[in-house]
Parts: structure tokens; C-alpha cells; sequence
């Protein structure tokens, strides 16, 4: 029956949910500071990305739906776009409540019913979410959270009633997924792991250069897969950023209750979490990285890793080809251009990356040279309602939001006139 409503019935809807998210956000960000740590700032900015995401897609949903006329010799055609069916979104805990907005909003406006498995962490958050948009008029049957685990994924995506699925996880988790759509020719979309390069060319402010990047690296403490985690500065100011990156950090970012807005450091998600990236700083100053900031576990309750920086990372070492999922930055000299094209480049993945210079048509020329899926320039990553977001290598496949997020579970259907 969703499918079958008028297309600006379903975006008015959608609309409504935009006004219910931004209505409780106070509610859905203590949520998410609850459940995995988010710092309540970050959290209400959060909610605030996503009510814009079903802004976007409720006020342009009707024109990007439009039949569009599509010329062909001998006559005439209409490309029509049309859902394809039930979807199963499975998705994380980094953004409890944004993750599922690029791939939900989209989605409903065009006309697809949704099966959501959330993080086994964020539990009230799926049902918070789960909430608003039936309180918006969403259908309940049109919007069903499931309490599923990851064991059951693969019997969800053997089901003939399922179309697609769209995973934001791991890489491991991608590859699960994918196989397990592909055997049951399904639809899939992916957002994986990413190790984003953000190159600095130059700068008239290195303090406001400093401080940008290191914000964005340590943004959601470090749990992010569009972080800029390799930093690569060419050589006439690389001496200079990195002193003062590895000042800005230890002193700026203090480990604290993420319910108090000051604190700039919040925990990890998990003590698990925190072991493993306080392992992975470890095993790459055990192997020759120079630590120039931060590097131990907090003592104490809670899951803190110190804001940390690593220099003098080599391919031989594992850090220079994982990725830290933590309050962890990565500092590169490169001698020139071309070799911090090559350093961004040298990884398995390709989800976004920076470049920062003022001269901007160089630095736009340095971003054409990038392997990503997306890159920024002079803006350290983000995402944006209307900006296509998706990576390409081991980061995914596929685009969520702007007017190619609506495209990847829609029939794309001809008609001959």
C-alpha cells in the first residue's frame, strides 16, 4: 500500500519526520550519549543532519522521482522510476541515528518499505527512531525495526520478499553481506572501513589548519569511517604542523563524561573498542612508530584511549594500512606533490579524502588525482544532505544521499511510446 501512494503523499511524510527529529533531539542524543558514548553536542548535531537528510529528501523527492522524457530514434520513451520492494538496512553504532536517515529518507520517498536491524548497542535508538517515523505516518507495516543478530542477516536475504540490502559496517561485515546477497540476487549497497588522507599543500593560518583537521580526526573520538586519519603535509611546513597538531591534541582533547558539554573526549563504545585501538598504537611504536602524543589507555572506569599521534609510519608496519577506529591521527611528510598523491593513494581503501591549499584550482587539480569516492576541498569531509556519499576499493559500493542516494534500489523502468 506505500507504494502505491502518491509520491507527494509520501514526501509529505517524510517532511513531517524532518520536523519530529529536530522536535527530539535533545531526547535521541541523550540516547545516543547513553549507548555508546557520543558526546552530547556531537549527538544533537547529529540528529540535526538528520532531520535535513529527510528535509532534502521530502521537499526534492517529487522532481528527482519525475518521469523523465527519454529520446530514442523512431519514436519515443519515458523513463519511469518506480521502488523495487522490501529493503533490509543493517547498520552501526557509530551514528545511531544518521546511518539509518541516508538510507530510510530516500527510501520511503520512493516508495520502498524498510526492515532495519540497528547495532545490538543501540537498541533504543532503533526504537526511538522506530517511533518518530511512525508518529510522522509512516505505516507501521512500511517501517518495521527488527531485533535481529548478525546470525540472521543471511536468512533475511534468503527471503524471496526481500529486494536489497544496505550494510554500513566493517569490511569483514561487507564482505559477508555481499556474498550472501549475491548468492540470493539481491540488490546491496555498501559503506565500509576507510583510511581518508587529508593533504595540506600549504596555508595562511596553520593554527586554524591545526585545529580543523585535528577536529575532524578526533570528531566522534576517532569513530568514524570519512575521518581524515592520514594527515599529509608537504615538507616546508610539515615540522611546524606536526608540533603543533601534537600540542593542540593533548591539550584540547581531556577524557570526560560525554553527558557534560565540555568534555572534549568522550570514551569509545565499548571497552573492547578501546583495547583494540590501544593495541594497534602499541604494535606501531613496537615496531618503529614515534609517538608524539597520547598513545595509553585512562586508567580508571570507562572506555578512554588518550588523543594520540603516530609519526614515522612505514608500509612494513600494520598502521600504515589499517584502519585505527579511534582517537588515533597519523602524521606523512611528503617532499612534493606528487609523492602525497601517491601516499593518499597507497591504501586499500577509498571511501573520501581532503585537500587543503590556498591556491584552490591547484588543490582541486591534486583532488581530480585521488582514488575515492568523494573529496573535499578545504573541508575536512562531513556529509551533506545534497553531496552523493560512498567510497570505492575495500570502502564499498554504491552512493546514499543527494540525487544519486534515491537511485540504487529504484527500477529505472522504460516505457515505449
Amino acid at each position: 500500500a506505500w507504494r502505491t501512494r502518491p509520491v507527494a503523499e509520501r514526501a509529505a511524510v517524510v517532511l513531517r519526520a524532518a520536523e519530529l527529529f529536530a522536535e527530539r533531539a535533545d531526547e535521541l542524543a541523550a540516547i545516543m550519549t547513553l549507548e555508546m558514548g557520543k558526546r552530547i553536542n556531537e549527538g544533537r548535531g547529529e540528529v540535526g543532519v538528520v532531520a535535513d537528510i529527510f528535509r532534502y529528501y521530502g521537499s526534492q523527492g517529487p522532481k528527482l522521482l519525475a518521469d523523465e522524457p527519454l529520446p530514442i530514434r523512431g519514436g519515443e520513451a519515458v523513463l519511469t522510476k518506480e521502488p523495487i520492494g522490501a529493503l533490509l538496512g543493517v547498520m552501526p553504532w557509530n551514528f545511531p541515528c544518521y546511518q539509518v536517515a541516508r538510507f530510510v529518507a530516500p527510501n520511503l520517498v520512493l516508495g520502498n518499505t524498510i526492515l532495519l536491524k540497528h547495532a545490538s548497542i543501540c537498541p533504543r535508538s532503533a526504537a526511538a527512531i522506530e517511533k518518530v517515523l511512525h508518529d510522522a505516518g509512516v505505516p507501521a507495516d512500511a517501517y518495521v525495526n527488527v531485533f535481529a543478530s548478525s546470525r540472521q542477516v543471511p536468512w533475511m536475504l534468503a527471503d524471496p520478499r526481500l529486494a536489497g540490502v544496505s550494510l554500513t559496517g566493517s569490511e569483514q561485515a561487507g564482505i559477508a553481506v555481499a556474498a550472501e546477497a549475491g548468492r540470493n540476487l539481491k540488490r546491496c549497497v555498501l559503506e565500509l572501513g576507510g583510511s581518508d588522507p587529508l593533504i595540506v599543500l600549504d596555508t595562511d593560518d596553520l593554527d586554524e589548519t591545526v585545529r580543523t583537521t585535528a577536529t575532524a580526526r578526533m570528531r566522534n573520538c576517532g569513530q568514524s569511517c570519512n575521518a581524515p586519519k592520514r594527515i599529509i603535509v608537504l615538507a616546508d611546513l610539515y615540522e611546524e604542523f606536526a608540533d603543533r597538531f601534537a600540542k593542540r591534541v593533548t591539550e584540547y582533547y581531556i577524557p570526560g563524561d560525554p553527558a557534560d558539554p565540555s568534555t572534549t573526549l568522550p570514551p569509545l563504545a565499548s571497552r573492547a573498542a578501546a583495547d583494540e585501538v590501544a593495541a594497534q598504537i602499541e604494535t606501531a611504536v613496537a615496531s618503529g612508530a614515534t609517538l608524539r602524543a597520547g598513545g595509553h589507555r585512562v586508567s580508571g572506569p570507562g572506555a578512554y584511549v588518550e588523543a594520540t599521534v603516530l609519526t614515522d609510519v612505514t608500509p612494513e608496519m600494520a598502521a600504515y594500512h589499517e584502519e585505527i577506529f579511534g582517537p588515533v591521527a597519523l602524521l606523512f611528510r611528503a617532499e612534493s606533490e606528487s609523492e602525497a598523491v601517491k601516499l593518499a593513494n597507497d591504501t586499500p581503501f577509498g571511501l573520501g579524502a581532503s585537500v587543503f591549499g590556498t591556491d584552490r584550482a591547484r588543490a582541486a587539480r591534486v583532488a581530480r588525482g585521488i582514488e575515492a569516492g568523494m573529496v573535499y576541498v578545504n573541508k575536512s569531509g562531513g556529509s551533506e544532505a545534497d553531496l552523493p556519499f560512498g567510497g570505492i576499493k575495500r570502502s564499498g559500493m554504491g552512493r546514499e544521499l543527494g540525487p544519486l542516494g534515491i537511485e540504487e534500489f529504484m527500477n529505472k523502468k522504460p516505457i515505449r511510446l
